[in-house]
């Protein structure tokens, strides 16, 4: 996920830093590059090319393991021969992650469960045989295999395996490319394995700093982790998916072409959608975002960079939530450079130096977001006073022509006016959410939303865990921030909470000792039982199973099949919290 709406803001605010891939057809990887740009090397973050292939938008699922490993093979050729590699490439899977990312991927996965289960609860079968071949089927395709420690994860890897040797024996354009695979079995995510190596590499004597990278990946976070690097070129490689989404047509005609080549058995590419490819141009973005502000006084580039990167994590990032008054939708990036621009001198200079973050100056910094704070809830309030407003009309609108519709249809065959169930407008809009807090409006917002989104019930709980949220969450920013650069400084440490304090409550962080303990990676089995469903326990082995699924279990309580979604003012599905168990407690037991 990285940074929601990071990518929308950044091909709105400058768009010169996109720009579309050419694709040649057919492809001849063993050409000069079209693009007018010539590579060295190729990072693939994989998970950005399985899930798509496990389980496609606009197109029928794939029926097998072996449908989806040749949609990955086709996707693989397909973007190499849009990059052409010289020298390297690099496919990482995600391994064991870091703890901090878990309770995120439990997250996840807790969604997917509930949502399968829903779905399948709206199926009709005409046998038990039908319904007994579903479920099998469901199992099997359950995208929460994709973790590491699953028997999908291994049988990719060797497929994988298996794919790279055919291609560098029998393809002319992989000749003299390096290739590298860190499958699953490899701890840490897969960006963060791609930067591990860009960084030692980079400590190599004799390394060639013109080096030309092109990583391939979905997730905003990518960028950051593209500007952290401070290579001189460094391209980043991802379908369009905001255009593919507006083109229904394009999808229905994929879905189309899709279902004949099944039919022909032509499926190598019948489970990809074959929308545009984009590159992002990392140094363009550099100067665009901060040439006005070098201008004015003699400032170091690339610790400006940092900062950017620094700030960037208060409004999003897979480790830690966002701080409330804090969306990009509502121009907080903005509001982020603005207050840096203002306030830079007063705070003393930069935020940070690499990794390393300045405490003192962070508080004077967020302090001073602080001061907009009240405004922004006012304001959010206010939007969504007006937004509940114009669906209301929306939905009137539509209920009156299906009115008017059905009372035609009923001139037509009286007989049947009887039997029809009136329509009662007045039900419209009864199903949202209650805000019982009124964030930044009456007096006493931030005590109730520590009531309920942190169940302090008296002051004094109120102010123990603000003090300790906030201790948390600086101590989250710094480790953030140091596995951006350097990688893990901790394979245990995480965030124990579902919120973020507000920017008003950070005081006394420069008092603060961070400090942080490496531990070891987790095993495959304990990460698998710590992040999935009991819906998924297919995924483990047997005796693992058990523990998720026998009511006697001392974990079962860890394994809710029911939990609340918490909107929190999110407009979106995807951006929903699901309130389940926090799996610090579960981490204790295994």
């Amino acid at each position: 996920m990285g940074i929601p709406s990071f990518y929308r803001w950044l091909l709105d605010r400058y768009p010169r830093t996109v720009v579309d891939a050419i694709e040649e057809e057919p492809p001849d990887a063993t050409k000069p590059n079209p693009n007018g740009k010539e590579f060295d090397n190729l990072y693939l973050d994989m998970n950005g090319i399985i899930h798509p292939c496990f389980h496609p938008e606009g197109l029928p699922p794939p029926k097998s393991y072996d449908d989806i490993f040749a949609a990955i093979f086709s996707y693989i050729d397909r973007v190499f021969s849009i990059v052409r590699p010289r020298k390297l490439l690099f496919l990482a899977i995600d391994g064991v992650a870091p703890r901090a990312k878990m309770n995120q991927q439990r997250s996840r996965r807790f969604r997917a469960a509930k949502d399968a289960e829903a779905a399948s609860r709206e199926m009709t079968f005409e046998s038990e045989e039908e319904k007994a071949a579903y479920f099998e089927q469901c199992k099997k395709m359950d995208s929460n295999v994709i973790t590491p420690g699953t028997e999908f994860m291994a049988l990719l890897s060797s497929a994988l395996r298996y794919y790279i040797h055919l291609r560098m024996n029998k393809d002319p354009g992989w000749r003299g490319v390096k290739v590298i695979l860190s499958d699953a079995n490899v701890p840490g995510e897969g960006e963060h394995k791609i930067m591990s190596y860009i960084r030692l590499q980079r400590n190599l004597p004799g390394y060639d700093v013109n080096t030309r990278h092109c990583l391939y990946g979905l997730d905003a976070d990518l960028i950051m982790l593209a500007l952290a690097s401070h290579e001189l070129h460094f391209f980043i490689l991802r379908e369009d998916v905001r255009g593919a989404r507006s083109n229904d047509k394009h999808q229905h005609e994929n879905m189309k072409k899709s279902k004949k080549m099944e039919v022909e058995g032509e499926n190598l590419e019948g489970f990809i959608s074959r929308q545009k490819f984009q590159a992002k141009r990392k140094s363009s973005k550099k100067k665009s975002i901060f040439t006005q502000k070098k201008k004015k006084k003699k400032l170091k580039l690339e610790r400006l960079i940092d900062d950017f990167v620094f700030m960037c994590l208060f409004v999003g990032n897979d480790f830690l939530p966002h701080i409330p008054s804090l969306e990009i939708s509502e121009g907080a990036i903005d509001l982020l450079m603005m207050v840096y621009k203002k306030e830079f001198r007063k705070m003393g200079g930069y935020l940070t130096n690499s990794f390393k973050v300045n405490l003192k100056r962070v508080e004077h910094f967020v302090q001073v977001l602080a001061s907009h704070e009240c405004a922004i809830f006012r304001r959010r309030r206010q939007m969504q006073k007006e937004r509940g407003l114009r669906h209301r009309r929306f939905s009137n609108k539509k209920n009156t022509r299906s009115s008017s519709n059905l009372i035609s249809q009923n001139h037509r065959n009286l007989s049947s006016v009887e039997t029809q169930t009136p329509i009662n407008l007045s039900s419209v809009g009864t199903n949202a959410v209650v805000d019982e807090i009124k964030l930044g409006e009456t007096k006493g917002w931030k005590e109730r939303f520590y009531a309920e989104k942190f169940e302090a019930e008296t002051k004094d709980v109120c102010e123990k865990i603000r003090r300790h949220a906030v201790s948390k969450y600086i101590e989250g920013i710094c480790w953030v921030m140091h596995y951006y650069y350097e990688g893990v400084c901790s394979w245990q440490w995480f965030y124990p909470y579902h919120y973020a304090p507000f920017a008003s409550d950070f005081s006394g962080v420069d008092e603060l000792k961070i400090e942080f303990t490496l531990g070891k990676p987790f095993k495959p089995f304990d990460q698998l039982l710590s992040v999935l469903p009991a819906a998924s326990a297919h995924a483990l082995p047997l005796f693992y199973r058990k523990l998720m699924t026998d009511m006697s279990s001392p974990l079962s309580d860890f394994y809710p099949t029911d939990f609340e979604l918490d909107m929190n003012g999110k407009h979106f599905s995807w951006q929903v919290m699901v309130d389940s168990v926090l799996i610090f407690c579960l981490m204790v037991l295994i």
